[in-house]
């Protein structure tokens, strides 16, 4: 072992999206660094508020994930899980485990259906079991319903005129609800949930129009009822803009995902600790410099002094935008659409052999 390297290389990648999970993918990356000389390693997957979200705060924080039946964005029986944090005093929900695009078929997907009821469903599971303090990752939803879905597993009733949250407020008396957000959008507009993420769901052109429709709708229904208006109110849009609907009915805050994940599992410390970090994802584009979690990463490295480098499976970025993340990049061997973890090892070993 090298002088340089006694102190731990922390291994913090995102998921490569469509391919590995960012637990696999940091297990790829650590054999590499190891079999290229650089030990010890430590593992500590990260999320931005998508996939993966309930993974990385339940193994950053020795956590337990639970089982629950709920339903799927199209109203069927599944069973989805929930992570318990703290000894069971709060709680982790990621609306892609019950609500997620990947619940669906390509065939069955259905914007103007899918409901995120079965996230509703987990949240009330997460109370049940004694969450008092409950972060719900946003990402990867199948629905574009605003949170309706949701609210109204919980207890909310509503009607075109009004909103019933009498039954909804019991439900949560006493808990805390903070929405993790992995875009920065509006529910409405030209940037909102239904313009920008609808069509990835399934929505044809004239189905992205009804569910504007719908979610304006809803934005002035919230505004009537709690004067909370969610159509403009930045990170609203995440998750179909159910992070808009649990902040104007359920008094949520929201955040940044990335941000407050890699705080939620004291990143920083284990950062200080480090030789060296080494982050990664499948893709880095723009929307990598909008505030994702390798970003992020880069970015408190920068800040702190703390070399950092990236295992990718594609880049789109140039030198000017490395700089500006301070990240050393090693692609992978192949597209993102073929890597694997064997592409991520070799990558990763390329990248230690030039560290050590």
């Amino acid at each position: 072992m090298t002088a340089a390297a006694r102190r731990p290389v922390l291994v913090a990648p995102d998921k490569f999206k469509g391919t590995l999970p960012a637990g696999e993918v940091a297990v790829a990356i650590g054999r590499g660094l190891m079999s290229a000389g650089l030990e010890p390693v430590e593992l500590q997957p990260i999320a931005d508020g998508g996939e993966g979200s309930m993974d990385m705060l339940v193994h950053a924080r020795d956590g337990d994930t639970l089982p629950a039946q709920v339903t799927d964005p199209l109203g069927r029986p599944v069973t989805a899980a929930f992570g318990l944090l703290d000894g069971g005093k709060s709680a982790i929900v990621e609306v892609a485990q019950a609500s997620g695009l990947w619940r669906l078929a390509p065939e069955e997907r259905d914007a103007l259906a899918a409901s995120t009821r079965g996230t509703g469903e987990l949240i009330a599971a997460a109370i049940d079991a004694g969450a008092r303090v409950l972060i719900v990752a946003a990402g990867g939803s199948a629905t574009t319903d605003g949170g309706r879905g949701a609210l109204e597993a919980l207890g909310a009733r509503f009607t075109e005129a009004k909103a019933d949250l009498r039954a909804l407020r019991k439900r949560l008396r006493g808990v805390k609800i903070v929405v993790a957000c992995d875009v920065r959008n509006p529910m409405c507009g030209p940037d909102g949930a239904a313009r920008v993420f609808a069509p990835q769901k399934g929505a044809q052109p004239q189905e992205v129009e009804l569910l504007e429709e719908g979610l304006r709708e809803w934005a002035a229904l919230a505004r009537r009822s709690t004067k909370r208006d969610p159509s403009d109110e930045p990170l609203a849009g995440a998750g179909g803009g159910i992070a808009g609907g649990l902040w104007a009915f359920a008094d949520a805050r929201l955040e940044p995902g990335a941000a407050l994940l890699l705080d939620e599992a004291d990143f920083n410390s284990r950062m200080l600790g480090s030789y060296a970090v080494v982050t990664g994802e499948g893709r880095l584009d723009r929307q990598t410099l909008d505030g994702k979690a390798v970003f992020e990463v880069g970015t408190r490295c920068r800040q702190s002094g703390v070399p950092c480098y990236a295992v990718v499976g594609h880049d789109d970025l140039g030198a000017f935008d490395h700089r500006l993340m301070n990240i050393d990049v090693e692609p992978a061997a192949l597209p993102l659409q073929e890597s694997n973890a064997d592409d991520v090892e070799h990558a990763a070993r390329r990248l230690g052999k030039r560290m050590s």
